[in-house]
């Protein structure tokens, strides 16, 4: 398991490392040891899964605090675009995005702090993806930023995607004001 940090400050690529043979493989897909040796979250509360189509984009999603979330994702099937958007008042890359390619074949996952929107799109197959939390999911502090937003200009490479109602009516980052330091 390698641990990498991407441009935003927190942020990391973890790339898995399969043993393989004639049979197929075995990877180790969290390493406590490993993740306390970076300085990462170890304490994950709940795992979820998605299933999601081609051309879509889903995001930019966070929870506000006290229930912001660590989110550590990689996909078991198909191929994504995952992005993260910078949300830390405090931060030299507030309102910067960054995004890695994960896919069932590249075995790599993200590691997402506290203080950013995740997302991610489909662009060219289905994908089943594993989420590990750091805290419960709650409803009531669930929040976006519009995932299309000119002014943060995040390259999706889908054209015209499948979007929720929900994800059109998330404002722009200029009309958002932060809750994280």
């Amino acid at each position: 398991m390698r641990v990498e940090s991407l441009k935003l400050s927190g942020t990391f690529k973890i790339t898995l490392e399969p043993r393989r043979d004639e049979r197929g493989y075995f990877v180790r897909t969290y390493d406590q040891a490993v993740f306390l040796a970076h300085g990462l979250s170890t304490n994950w509360v709940q795992e979820s899964q998605s299933y999601s189509i081609r051309n879509i984009v889903r995001g930019m999603h966070f929870q506000r605090p006290p229930f912001s979330e660590v989110k550590l994702v990689r996909a078991l099937w198909g191929r994504i675009v995952d992005v993260l958007l910078d949300l830390r008042k405090s931060s030299e890359t507030y309102g910067q995005w960054d995004s890695l390619e994960l896919s069932a074949e590249n075995h790599t996952a993200v590691y997402i702090p506290k203080g950013f929107a995740h997302g991610f799109c489909t662009p060219d197959s289905d994908a089943v993806l594993a989420y590990k939390m750091d805290s419960q999911y709650v409803p009531e502090a669930a929040g976006g930023l519009l995932w299309n937003d000119p002014d943060v200009g995040i390259n999706w490479p889908v054209q015209s995607p499948m979007t929720s109602e929900s994800d059109e009516g998330w404002p722009a980052l200029r009309y958002f004001t932060s809750p994280f330091e």
